[in-house]
């Protein structure tokens, strides 16, 4: 294996599949057997998940619903969601897991202990980070490259509908290049959305390469932490 530790951040979003609300089983399954398979093969995964099918603190914000740091801790809420829904399903397939979340609710979760985590890792368990970071005003891609630093993984893997990073929109513009490999400045200087700017920085700084890949593709995770070239590269 290319990576021995990495750390997986999916999108609330994809969880959504073909429907406009909520959590698709379809979806579930999919990503529990694309895990599966790269832990069976002894790599250590850790995930971070969004909250954005069910709710989104900027959106609640914007919309006059609530403020912007009360509409955050909502979408951390969220993350817990889907983080308990994919523990479910991952734990159906046969994996051993723990959820760890940045707000402590002891009843479902453990909360974020960094030793504890890389512990965990250790021994075979696939660890689920949610509740982002725990603060609000940051996203929860700052929460997987902040994560992807404290439990030492060798790369941030983010999972997408697309196969990699674009210099525009593919799904708006046919004709749109894609990058095999682009650095750090790059991605800042061109204004590229492969993460928000206090990710990419966290990456940066402490040398965490990022890969962009189309997770919705069976066998592409495989692919991707045994060394093919899968998705786009971001590194210095």
């Amino acid at each position: 294996m290319k990576y021995k530790r990495i750390l997986l951040k999916l999108s609330g979003e994809s969880l959504l599949g073909s429907q406009s609300y909520g959590i698709d089983a379809k979806v579930l399954e999919s990503y529990s057997l694309a895990v599966k398979e790269v832990v069976d093969a002894g790599v250590e995964v850790a995930v971070v998940i969004g909250g954005g099918n069910i709710f989104r603190g900027v959106q609640g914000a914007q919309g006059g619903v609530v403020d912007r740091a009360t509409g955050d801790y909502m979408g951390m809420l969220a993350t817990m969601m889907n983080a308990m829904a994919l523990q479910g399903a991952f734990e159906r397939v046969g994996m051993s897991t723990r959820l760890l979340s940045a707000i402590k609710m002891e009843q479902v979760a453990e909360p974020f202990i960094r030793r504890r985590a890389m512990r965990h890792l250790e021994k075979g368990r696939v660890v689920i980070f949610g509740a982002g970071t725990g603060n609000p005003y940051f996203t929860t891609d700052t929460a997987a490259s902040l994560r992807a630093v404290e439990i030492e993984a060798d790369v941030v893997i983010k999972g997408t509908r697309v196969d990699g990073i674009y210099d525009s929109d593919p799904e708006k513009n046919p004709n749109a290049v894609k990058y095999d490999e682009i650095s750090f400045k790059k991605v800042y200087d061109l204004g590229l959305e492969v993460m928000d700017l206090t990710a990419i920085t966290l990456c940066q700084e402490n040398n965490k390469p990022i890969v962009v890949f189309d997770m919705n593709t069976a066998g592409n995770l495989m692919k991707l932490v045994s060394g093919e070239k899968i998705g786009t590269l971001v590194i210095d």
